[in-house]
């Protein structure tokens, strides 16, 4: 085998990897299209299908962008690597380990978790307004004062559709749309049960659930303590991996037989069998939403049937 067949075979098994860790890590896009109710509705969906495409679009350029300077940098390093050790692998094991470790290392995002706090006080604040004796309308249009930052935009669009004359379960609806969460999906119906009743009561029941949200932060809270140790193992093993690798590869006598095309093929093995690990590892603790019961994504029937009044 030559070396250039050698570095070819070990390009190709590491692009698989990177394939691969691309597949798994990839998220669902949300369907921007929600179920046809009504024509106001319909007409609220696909203008958040165009926020949701726009807003999809700027966080993947953003990752996109900073992972081709991490790529450009590792291949100018691979490049170097290979032209003074000889070691024609590091072409395309470099540039991979430089752009796709960080993605696998990076600590999860925890915006979820702030988003369902901001859900929590800006229901309990919700139902302190209603105390007051204030209609269901009125209550939502105050509580935009003191809206949580996660969620002021949903907010301060739900009031703007109150504004607009929009029914109350309609409106109701596209907020639980914009939440987009399985809580936000529970507070909608007891705002589209109470906007058919109108009877007392709602202020209690909000409160109820404000602390049933703020009970389950807190659980999520400390599953992501707890998940975040084995995940600080993981980084602290990688790098001691990462280090003891380069030190290594100083020992001439001790990496002579990963010099051979042979040894590199099986070097990138190994390799790639590492970095499955870690993907095993990111998968295993990664955090699945709970499904939704009303809004886009949902048949009609499914949809009416999740907020229509018993």
């Amino acid at each position: 085998m030559t070396p250039v067949l050698a570095a070819l075979a070990g390009a190709l098994v590491a692009g698989g990897v990177v394939l691969v860790v691309a597949g798994l890590l990839r998220r669902p896009v949300p369907s921007g299209t929600a179920p046809p109710r009504r024509g106001v509705a319909s007409s609220a969906g696909s203008g958040r299908a165009v926020r949701s495409g726009r807003s999809g679009r700027r966080s993947r350029g953003r990752i996109g962008r900073r992972t081709a300077v991490l790529a450009g940098s590792g291949l100018a390093v691979g490049l170097l690597v290979a032209i003074t050790t000889g070691w024609l692998i590091a072409v395309a094991l470099v540039p991979l380990a430089v752009a796709g470790l960080p993605l696998l290392l990076a600590p999860p995002s925890t915006a979820h978790i702030a988003r369902l706090e901001a859900m929590e006080e800006w229901t309990r604040s919700l139902a302190g307004v209603l105390t007051v004796g204030v209609g269901l309308e009125q209550a939502l249009v105050v509580s935009l004062r003191a809206a949580p930052r996660p969620i002021q935009r949903e907010v301060a669009t739900l009031v703007s559709r109150l504004h607009a004359r929009w029914p109350t379960e309609d409106a109701v609806r596209a907020f639980a749309d914009d939440l987009d969460d399985a809580t936000g999906d529970l507070i909608a119906a007891k705002l589209i049960l109470a906007s058919h009743r109108r009877g007392p009561g709602l202020a209690s029941v909000l409160e109820s659930l404000a602390e049933t949200v703020a009970a389950d932060v807190r659980a999520q809270r400390q599953v992501e303590a707890d998940r975040d140790k084995p995940r600080a193992t993981v980084r602290w093993v990688t790098v001691i991996t990462v280090v003891s690798l380069v030190v290594l590869g100083l020992n001439t006598t001790y990496v002579e037989p990963y010099r051979s095309p042979l040894g590199q093929l099986l070097l990138a093995i190994l390799l790639a069998v590492d970095v499955m690990c870690l993907i095993g590892m990111r998968l295993m603790t990664r955090s699945t939403p709970r499904p939704r019961f009303i809004g886009r994504g949902l048949p009609p029937d499914e949809v009416d049937a999740g907020a229509s009044p018993a």
